[in-house]
């Protein structure tokens, strides 16, 4: 008897996507009764579910964003690379390489292997674990930088454009805009590892992140707030590098540096026009989440004949991948409005901040 098909076995529901045979969510958009949840961004890790189940860290960061009562009544911890069996579906968490605790979910039932990467990426990032590609009858993948005009340089040439900058002028402060989980440790560690060994200085949106990331064994470093001016009029942290919400630019607190030079940490920065609509003076290709060719190359090496896209460019990656003989679903999931996969120009740390 063949295996069914994923598609027999989950429905995208108001909530989103539900699997039947496991009486749970994943990622829902709302509160539910039953909620497997793959990292910690606000668009992923929605409030006041009833049962949470995630690993360890995403629980962590759960509860520092939301408050013991809204991340979860019952909260379950899964290790990666453990299973647990809910209903006869089997759950397995493996790395997604997206941010700190970040998992793809692994659905097996009745010899049927469904896998939803949540989001990922394929670069490499020292403050989480690397993604893990995993063999499938249904892979589920974001198609946020779903277009061949997206292919993220490596972080290391970013940020050595940011340190030239800084030598360049030495009499301003560096305003980099950066989510404050994720994108702001991996940019801390990719600083760090190109050897810039003094103090780095943070928004209080970022701080409280950084220090649960430090919590988890991930070293950054000195970091340090940034300070006020002792006089009226005066500025602070000329020659500095300051890492702030991507808003921050735009607030009174930014006036507190000296003659800022403004910078924005997005995959969203290769396309000219949306860093100059934002007046941002050093745009840094930095992302989060896979590109085109990554996109492309991962979905080849889950080989799955079938790929379901959500959230992003889902007609470009489904024409190239029917090219390639993959079939393609768009699932037209909703509430997947943060991260760099809704707003380009907006961060979700700006609200929880």
């Amino acid at each position: 008897m063949a295996a069914p098909h994923p598609e027999s076995w989950t429905r995208i529901t108001p909530e989103g996507l539900y699997c039947e045979p496991g009486g749970f969510h994943i990622d829902p958009a709302r509160p539910v009764p039953r909620a497997i949840i793959s990292h910690g961004h606000s668009d992923h890790a929605r409030p006041d579910h009833d049962a949470v189940l995630a690993t360890p860290e995403t629980l962590a960061i759960m509860t520092a964003r939301l408050g013991e009562g809204r991340a979860g009544r019952q909260q379950q911890a899964l290790p990666y690379h453990q299973t647990l069996v809910q209903n006869g579906v089997r759950v397995t968490l493996v790395p997604a390489g997206h941010v700190l605790g970040s998992a793809q979910v692994v659905l097996e039932w009745q010899g049927s292997r469904l896998v939803v990467s949540g989001d990922y990426k394929r670069q490499p990032d020292p403050t989480c674990a690397p993604f893990e590609p995993v063999p499938c009858d249904v892979f589920v993948t974001e198609a946020t930088f779903a277009l061949p005009v997206f292919r993220h340089p490596p972080l290391r040439h970013e940020v050595q454009r940011l340190l030239e900058s800084v030598a360049l002028f030495p009499q301003r402060a560096h305003l980099v805009g950066c989510y404050a989980l994720g994108k702001c440790q991996r940019l801390i560690a990719g600083l760090r590892e190109a050897g810039w060994d003094r103090p780095l200085y943070l928004h209080g949106a970022q701080a409280a992140m950084c220090r649960l990331y430090e919590s988890h064994g991930i070293a950054l470093g000195e970091l340090r707030p940034v300070p006020c001016p002792q006089k009226r009029g005066e500025t602070v942290l000329a020659g500095e590098i300051v890492l702030a919400p991507p808003s921050a630019e735009a607030n009174p607190w930014a006036r507190r540096l000296t003659d800022p030079v403004t910078a924005l940490a997005s995959g969203w920065m290769r396309v000219r026009q949306r860093a100059k609509a934002r007046g941002v003076e050093l745009p840094l290709v930095i992302s989060d989440h896979a590109d085109w060719d990554d996109l492309l190359a991962t979905c080849a090496e889950v080989e799955a004949p079938e790929v379901w896209v959500t959230h992003g460019r889902e007609e470009a990656l489904i024409h190239a991948l029917a090219a390639r003989g993959v079939r393609g679903r768009a699932l037209h999931l909703i509430g997947r409005e943060e991260d760099e996969g809704g707003d380009p120009l907006l961060a979700e740390e700006e609200a929880a901040a």
